[in-house]
């Protein structure tokens, strides 16, 4: 077999279990596509030797016959996942220097299915940004490209994005406050499944808005999705949000049978300015579903417009607080300091040499909405529409809605240094995203499409809390109806 680099989870699983390959063989294939692939600036931190020796431990588990799903799948894991004896920096300066004593619990799970870690993947600094340029590494690159301009993978998650779409490995983790796993996955015609809130153990994982941040798979299929969710998610007493509930085997929930099935399609996504590409891959999308006979239902989400000021009054304010540990003291980056410099000075010039500047616009932003005359007019004003919008979808889902489509993005990969300079433009990036992660939903990213310049188009499958079964046998359904097969030609 060659190129086993290209294989999905599923084909990998089963050559491994027929015995047509070895995971050493899958590893090395992922290694040398890794050391090809610089331009990418996808892996910032490369784990050959761990790769070599955990891919020999699971071919002798596959031998034994004791083989997880996962166990031989060569991935990559998002550097915002601390990774034992391994450097885990959340692409952040102040973090320089970190080696864990522990490993986080979602990478712990895939280690102990027998998953190979190829390496760290990039990301946007502390998982802020849409477009992985504010990485301290440099920004990762979409292996998607129509002319000389590079474009972005996306972010948070745009190493893993970029990753898995350039087949360098198999599947990638990714994290996702406001659709840093699904716009990514949209923007590179892969799949990325946002689980529900407390489906993932977040322990280990470097916060960034606690009430938000989720953990899920970036794969090459909705199958794959389903094979290292489920690996990925269960109860964990070290996270007290952790829910203390059994994973099914969404694999084998995956029928592609969805008559009866209601669709729902909230008039207040139709946002105005929207690319007629984009309207059009949504009502096709619609139609897909419809043709597998499932219903397609007009719905009303009337606290849409509230949501994307809601989110960044909510994670920032979050942020302020989980970064104030950064502090120079117990690990990490220290500023040198002058004579005569006091424990402020240290405090201050560590933060300020060891924080990008969109880390620490956020921090100056969430600490102002959390500070004393502000709190009511900012931050429990937006605790109190978040509370609206998470009714909004309960009321869907009490009439009968059993899942909600919608574009992932409002267009497609846009150039890397577009919407750099411009905040707020950025943060437009997550219009249709945001509302899963307030109201602690499942959310799902399918390519579905090529736009003008055949670039990937995908779009979002949001479904009831801890239905993430039905959500994928739904996504699955419509991945086979857009029959989305392209990849990126090679120019890296």
């Amino acid at each position: 077999m060659s190129d086993l680099n290209k294989l999905t989870i599923a084909e990998a699983r089963d050559a491994l279990r027929k015995g047509e390959t070895t995971s050493v063989a899958l590893t090395e294939s992922c290694l040398s596509a890794i050391d090809g692939a610089d331009a990418l600036g996808a892996f910032v931190h490369k784990t050959p030797e761990i790769a070599l020796e955990r891919a020999k431990a699971a071919d002798a588990r596959i031998k034994a016959g004791d083989a997880p799903d996962m166990c031989g799948i060569p991935v990559g894991i998002k550097d915002l996942f601390c990774t034992e004896g391994v450097p885990s920096q959340a692409a952040s300066k102040i973090l320089e220097g970190f080696l864990p004593q522990y490993e986080s619990t979602v990478s712990g799970k895939l280690k102990d299915a027998g998953s190979v870690m190829l390496g760290k993947l990039n990301m946007d600094e502390f998982a802020m940004g849409s477009s992985n340029e504010t990485s301290v590494y440099g920004n990762a690159v979409n292996p998607w490209k129509t002319g000389d301009d590079l474009l972005t993978p996306g972010g948070s998650s745009g190493g893993s994005a970029s990753a898995v779409a350039a087949d360098l490995c198999l599947a990638a983790t990714g994290t996702d406050t406001g659709g840093s796993i699904r716009q990514p996955a949209a923007f590179t015609g892969t799949v990325g499944l946002k689980p529900t809130y407390g489906r993932c153990s977040r322990w280990g994982i470097v916060a960034f808005a606690s009430s938000l941040d989720q953990a899920g798979p970036m794969t090459k299929t909705v199958r794959d999705a389903a094979i290292m969710g489920a690996a990925m998610m269960g109860h964990d007493p070290k996270d007290s949000t952790s829910a203390d509930m059994a994973v099914p085997d969404f694999e084998a929930m995956l029928t592609g049978d969805i008559r009866g099935k209601v669709i729902g399609i909230p008039k207040e996504y139709r946002m105005e300015g929207m690319p007629a590409e984009i309207e059009k891959l949504w009502h096709d999308g619609a139609e897909m579903l419809r043709d597998a006979g499932a219903e397609i239902r007009d719905i009303s989400l009337p606290h849409t417009k509230y949501a994307l000021p809601a989110y960044y009054v909510v994670a920032p304010a979050e942020a302020s607080s989980n970064l104030a540990r950064y502090d120079g003291v117990r690990f990490g980056h220290r500023a040198k300091l002058a004579q005569g410099d006091g424990i402020t000075e240290m405090y201050e010039k560590t933060r300020a040499e060891g924080f990008g500047a969109e880390v620490q616009r956020r921090v100056m932003i969430g600490t102002y909405v959390l500070s004393a005359g502000f709190y009511d007019a900012y931050y429990n004003r937006a605790r109190k529409v978040r509370a609206l919008i998470k009714k909004d979808f309960e009321d869907v889902f009490a009439a009968g809605v059993d899942s909600i489509l919608t574009p992932a993005t409002p267009s497609a990969a846009f150039e890397l240094g577009k919407d750099v300079s411009d905040p707020v433009e950025m943060y437009l990036n997550d219009v249709f995203t945001v509302t899963v992660n307030l109201a602690g939903l499942p959310g799902i990213a399918v390519p579905a499409g090529l736009d003008a310049q055949g670039l990937p188009l995908g779009l979002q499958l949001i479904g009831r809390p801890w239905e993430e079964g039905d959500l994928l046998n739904t996504a699955y359904a419509m991945e086979q109806a857009a029959g989305f097969v392209a990849k990126p030609a090679k120019w890296w």
